[in-house]
């Protein structure tokens, strides 16, 4: 996740970019199975429709609590949505950044 300067957050785990990828294609992909909008999804969940867009274009990482919210939104069980992320994580381990050395 970038901070507002532009520069790269030095305290962003580097599977950051993994979990953000498979989070965010599930959000997608039920949304859209539901027919809703993400307006509709940030209603229902107490977020902001800006912040569910940044959850599907990889912008931000999901809070525990968001995941949860989330999920609930989207009628699934958090649990269901959590092993799916853990599931699809390792189609998107080329988005992870290398160890700090």
């Amino acid at each position: 996740m970038a901070k507002k300067s532009g520069k790269p957050n030095e305290n962003a785990h580097r599977k950051d970019p993994v979990v953000r990828a498979a989070f965010a294609r599930i959000l997608v992909e039920r949304r859209r199975q539901l027919g809703l909008k993400q307006h509709q999804v940030a209603s229902k969940s107490g977020y902001s429709e800006k912040y569910i867009g940044h959850l599907e274009r990889r912008i931000n990482t999901p809070s525990l609590t968001a995941m949860i919210e989330i999920s609930s939104a989207l009628e699934e069980n958090p649990q269901d949505i959590l092993k799916e992320v853990l599931l699809l994580m390792p189609r998107f381990k080329r988005l992870e950044k290398p160890d700090p050395a």
